[in-house]
């Protein structure tokens, strides 16, 4: 594996893991790092879903990239589904990690 093999997964696993949470409703709580392992992840295991299967590819090409709709439709929705259960998983423990508040009133006592 060489340099610019990580560097376009890191690339790549960037924009799935961007579209992921876009194909979500509503706001996730995770980070960038997160978002970006997610991407990477989904980009990995959307390619070995789609080969696995034996899919009929569909290549664009676009100067010297390319892509196949099928492959990144797997990918985006592997990286929904992994955005969803880590945004499950950081509320839960940030459910969790909170300590109760002691109640204060916000009213004086009047004599």
């Amino acid at each position: 594996m060489e340099v610019n093999d990580i560097l376009s997964a890191i690339l790549i696993g960037a924009v799935i893991g961007t579209l992921g949470r876009l194909a979500l409703p509503g706001r996730q709580n995770i980070g960038v790092f997160v978002t970006l392992l997610v991407g990477i992840g989904a980009a990995v295991l959307g390619t070995f879903v789609s080969q696995r299967f034996d899919l009929p590819e569909l290549p664009q090409h676009l100067w010297r990239l390319s892509w196949d709709w099928t492959v990144l439709g797997i990918q985006v929705g592997v990286a929904a589904v992994f955005t969803a259960l880590a945004t499950l998983i950081a509320r839960s423990r940030l459910n969790t990690d909170v300590t109760p508040r002691r109640k204060t009133s916000t009213r004086k006592a009047r004599s």
